[in-house]
C-alpha cells in the first residue's frame, strides 16, 4: 500500500467515523421539537418519494393511485378509552342531522367504553392532527399506525372552537402528510378522503370532488361563543370512525382534517365537512409552542351581506359581510370601522360571507396586523387593524393552570367570561367525569363562585378549600347561560 492510499483510508475511516457520531448524536437527544411550526418541520425533511410542485402533473385520465400511496402511510387508527360513567356526551349526540364520525362508541354507563376515529401524522418525530370530539375526555387513547405498530398517545393541547387536537407518539421517522393549500383548491376540484370507516375499516380511501368552501353548518359550541366554521363540502364518501382523518389533494397533500358529515341516519348520505389545512396548521403551531391557541379578533358582531339586507339597509351591495357592531376598545374600532360598514377583504382576501371572515382572523395571532377593505356610504375604504385577544390584548396568552379535584378539571375564566356574567372571579369546570361533583349536579362550564358563603377567587384556592371539607356542603356558581345555583351535596 502506498502513502496515498494509506491516507485515503485514513480519510474515508474519519468520514465514515463522523457520520456514525452524527447519527448516534442525534439517536440520543430528547423528545424535544428543534422547531417552533410543523411547516417548518416537513421543510427539514426531504424525502425522495415528495414530488416538488412543479413536476406534479395530474395524471391522465384521473389517476388517484399517487396520491393515496402516499399518504396512507401517515394516517392513523386512533382509540378512545372512557370510564363506565363517561360524562363524553359527543359520543352519540347527533347534532339534529350532523353527524360526527365516531365509530362504536359502546353502551354507555354501563361499564368500561370506547370510541374510535382517525388521525394524521404531521411530523416525523410522532405528532397527530384529529378532531377534539375524537379524544374529548378519553382516559386513555391509543394510535394504530398503517404497518400495525401500537403507542400510547399524549394529548399536548386541544382547541373546542374548531375541533382540533394535537396528540404525540414517541416515535421517530414516521411517514407523514405534508400541508397543502386551502385557498388554492377550488369546487369541482377533486380530493381524496382517508381514515378508518366503522372502526375495523381502516386505511380506507374514498375519491370525490369540493362541493363547497366555508360552510357554517352549526355543528360546534362554545361557551364564549368563539366557534370557527369554515368548512370545506366534499362527496367522498366518509362514515363514522373517519373523523380526524385527512382530505388530500391529488398531489397526496393535506388540504383539510375530516370532521362532520350531513346525514338523516348517521351514515354516509352524500356530503361531509372538513378544517381547512390553513386553519389547522395554525391551531397545531399554536398547540405545540404555547399549549394553547393564540386566538386573535377583531372584535365586531357581523352577519352576511345579502339582497334581503341590503334593500333593509338602504344600499346597493349585495357582497361582502355586515357590520352590525363594534366592540368597544377593540380592534375593529381602533382602526375606525363602524356599524353599518361592509366588509369586503381581509389581506386582500376577498370576502362574502361570515365563515370567510372568522377563518381568515382565525389564521393570525394577537398582535398580528391584517389589512381590512370596508364599503361604506357608495366608497371603499382600507385600514390596518391590530388584533387583539379573547382578553382585549395584543400580547401572547399564557396556558390557564388546570387544578383536578375529585374527577372534575377547573381553570380560571376568562376576563371576557367574566365580564359577559357579570362577576369578578371564580373556579370554571373545563372537564368532568366521575366523581362528587358530577354527583352534586355540576355539568361543563359551571363557575363555581364560593363554597359554604366563602368567596372563591382562584382554582388553588378552591383546592385549598376543599382538602378540608367533610360532610354537607353548600356550593354556589353560575352556569354558562348565566343562571345562578345551588348545590347541596354530602362531601
Amino acid at each position: 500500500m502506498n502513502n496515498k492510499q494509506f491516507f485515503a483510508g485514513m480519510l474515508l475511516a474519519a468520514l465514515l467515523g463522523g457520520a456514525v457520531a452524527v447519527v448516534l448524536m442525534q439517536w440520543m437527544k430528547d423528545d424535544t421539537p428543534a422547531y417552533a411550526t410543523f411547516g417548518e418541520q416537513q421543510q427539514q425533511v426531504q424525502l425522495s418519494k415528495y414530488l416538488a410542485d412543479t413536476n406534479f402533473i395530474v395524471p391522465q385520465g384521473i389517476n388517484f393511485v399517487y396520491a393515496a400511496e402516499r399518504v396512507r402511510g401517515g394516517v392513523v387508527f386512533i382509540r378512545s378509552f372512557y370510564s363506565g360513567n363517561s360524562s363524553n356526551t359527543e359520543l352519540s349526540n347527533p347534532f339534529e342531522g350532523m353527524h360526527d364520525f365516531f365509530g362504536d362508541p359502546g353502551k354507555q354507563n354501563r361499564g368500561p367504553s370506547r370510541s374510535s376515529g382517525s388521525g394524521v401524522i404531521i411530523s416525523g418525530d410522532g405528532y397527530i392532527a384529529t378532531n377534539n370530539h375524537v379524544i374529548e375526555n378519553a382516559e386513555k387513547i391509543e394510535v394504530t399506525l398503517d404497518d400495525n405498530r401500537l403507542y400510547e398517545a399524549e394529548v399536548v393541547g386541544t382547541d373546542p372552537t374548531t375541533d382540533l387536537a394535537l396528540l404525540k407518539i414517541k416515535a421517530k421517522n414516521l411517514p407523514f402528510v405534508a400541508f397543502g393549500n386551502s385557498d388554492a383548491i377550488h369546487v369541482g376540484e377533486w380530493v381524496l378522503a382517508i381514515g378508518n370507516p366503522f372502526g375495523t375499516l381502516t386505511s380506507t380511501v374514498t375519491a370525490g370532488i369540493i362541493s363547497a368552501k366555508a360552510r357554517n353548518i352549526n355543528i360546534l359550541r362554545d361557551q364564549d361563543r368563539r366557534q370557527i366554521e369554515s368548512f370545506i363540502q366534499t362527496d367522498a364518501a366518509v362514515n363514522q370512525g373517519n373523523s380526524g382523518g385527512a382530505l388530500v389533494n391529488l398531489k397526496g397533500e393535506l388540504v383539510g382534517i375530516n370532521t362532520a358529515i350531513a346525514t338523516p341516519t348517521g351514515s354516509y348520505a352524500g356530503y361531509s365537512f372538513a378544517v381547512p389545512v390553513s386553519l389547522v396548521q395554525k391551531v397545531m403551531d399554536d398547540l405545540l409552542q404555547y399549549g394553547t391557541v393564540q386566538r386573535a379578533l377583531l372584535g365586531v358582531s357581523i352577519q352576511n351581506m345579502d339582497a334581503m339586507l341590503a334593500r333593509n339597509k338602504g344600499v346597493d351591495l349585495v357582497t361582502g359581510v355586515y357590520v352590525d357592531d363594534v366592540q368597544k376598545n377593540s380592534a375593529s374600532q381602533q382602526a375606525g370601522i363602524k356599524p353599518g360598514d361592509i366588509i369586503l377583504k381581509i389581506d386582500d382576501k376577498k370576502v362574502n360571507h361570515v365563515p370567510e371572515l372568522q377563518e381568515l382572523i382565525a389564521r393570525n395571532r394577537p398582535g398580528d396586523k391584517v389589512q381590512v377593505t370596508y364599503w361604506r356610504d357608495g366608497e371603499t375604504y382600507n385600514t390596518t387593524a391590530v388584533l387583539q385577544s379573547i382578553e382585549g390584548l395584543t400580547e401572547f396568552i399564557s396556558k390557564r393552570p388546570e387544578v383536578e379535584i375529585e374527577g372534575a378539571v377547573f381553570v380560571a375564566p376568562s376576563s371576557a367570561t367574566l365580564e359577559q356574567l357579570s362577576i369578578s372571579s371564580g373556579a370554571q369546570v373545563t372537564d368532568i367525569g366521575p366523581g362528587k361533583w358530577a354527583d352534586a349536579g355540576l355539568e361543563k362550564g359551571f363557575i363555581v363562585t364560593s363554597i359554604d358563603k366563602e368567596a372563591i377567587q382562584s382554582v388553588e384556592q378552591l383546592k385549598n378549600v376543599m382538602e378540608n371539607k367533610k360532610g354537607g356542603i353548600l356550593i354556589e356558581g353560575i352556569t354558562s347561560e348565566g343562571k345562578r345555583v345551588f348545590y347541596g351535596y354530602g362531601w
